[in-house]
């Protein structure tokens, strides 16, 4: 015989019944046709005190306990969590990190400039970075200069020697150079000797959590770390910059007497001719430019990199990459604001 048949009679209600109530007259005679619809309207409200008590009471029933067990609303026996809320529009939305890196660029030259007027730069370490843009960073600027001087001057002397404008070929050199080729072409050098290095170090620091223990210190990173590479970016450019004009006219000249057989004394007279003090300054000035828009992009490129190494160089290269692109645009605006109308540099050059 199987167990559930031996054990049917001890889990049957009229096996319990006697037990909870021996004595059958004393048992409470309930009529459960009358009582059922108010069972019913009282089951169907969640009051769980009514339920008990029908619960209770209807053991001495077996009709009553089956009606509430089959009458008992799914509602009350189910466990309805609340509906969750419906999320914001753009609660998930991210703003693309070229965007985002450029906000960041943009306040932090905001803070740099604050600062730099209050005072709040760390002299020793803005000497170091400007030891480090400066002095380090002259000899492959003057190596540059001096080729892509003589680079130019192989493409034209030669067709202005055939024409018979040969007095006027250090005026061109002298133009050229201050105006457009000795800024751009340290800056180009600069971006990527110094702005890479800027990027790498900061995007070091910024994973491995070096910033963050500079804040704990009571430093700030800004005045620890951007302002002194922008401020040394800003001085040392346009001091490189007059060195380059120097080296890549002086090359110049010696190359066209070499190959070409301009005088050296015919190229220095005609570009003390055709240049003026404002190309001087207005070549500074870029200078100025190009070094403040290196050291900001690569300083916020760096203190946003994400990812470990491979983040670090990430960072370095669209640092380097921005830069560059950052340069020529400047260039031209700069350009366009100093250099309109009609000019007459090598009129007097000629003359």
């Amino acid at each position: 015989m199987e167990a559930s048949s031996l054990l049917r009679p001890f889990l049957t209600p009229s096996s319990i019944l006697p037990r909870l109530n021996p004595n059958p007259s004393l048992r409470p005679t309930l009529n459960p046709k009358k009582k059922r619809s108010r069972w019913r309207s009282q089951l169907k409200t969640p009051n769980s005190t009514l339920i008990h008590r029908h619960l209770s009471s209807s053991i001495c029933n077996p009709k009553r306990l089956n009606f509430l067990c089959l009458s008992v609303p799914e509602e009350l026996t189910t466990n309805n969590a609340p509906e969750s809320e419906p999320e914001p529009l753009f609660s998930r939305w991210t703003p693309p990190r070229p965007l985002w890196r450029g906000l960041s660029a943009l306040v932090i030259a905001g803070q740099v400039v604050r600062r730099a007027l209050a005072g709040r730069v760390h002299r020793r370490n803005t000497l170091q970075q400007l030891e480090r843009v400066g002095p380090r960073s002259a000899g492959v600027c003057l190596l540059t200069a001096a080729f892509v001087g003589m680079a130019f001057t192989i493409q034209f002397v030669r067709e202005f020697t055939r024409l018979g404008l040969h007095r006027s070929v250090g005026g061109v050199l002298a133009l050229a150079l201050s105006r457009e080729l000795s800024p751009v072409v340290t800056a180009v050098v600069i971006a990527g000797r110094v702005g890479s290095a800027f990027a790498a170090e900061l995007g070091t620091m910024q994973v491995s959590e070096q910033t963050d223990t500079l804040r704990v210190l009571g430093a700030h990173p800004v005045d620890y770390l951007v302002t002194p590479r922008v401020i040394a970016c800003c001085l040392a450019l346009p001091v490189l910059t007059l060195m380059c004009f120097t080296v890549g006219l002086a090359s110049s000249a010696l190359l066209a007497d070499a190959i070409f057989g301009v005088s050296i004394n015919i190229i220095l007279d005609s570009a003390r001719k055709a240049l003026r003090p404002w190309d001087l300054i207005s070549a500074m000035v870029k200078s100025q430019v190009f070094g403040g828009l290196i050291a900001i992009v690569s300083c916020a490129w760096g203190v946003t990199t994400l990812g470990g190494a491979k983040g670090v160089g990430e960072s370095t290269t669209s640092a380097v990459v921005i830069s560059l692109v950052g340069i020529f645009m400047a260039d031209f605006a700069l350009s366009y604001c100093f250099f309109q109308g009609a000019g007459d540099s090598l009129k007097s050059a000629m003359g």
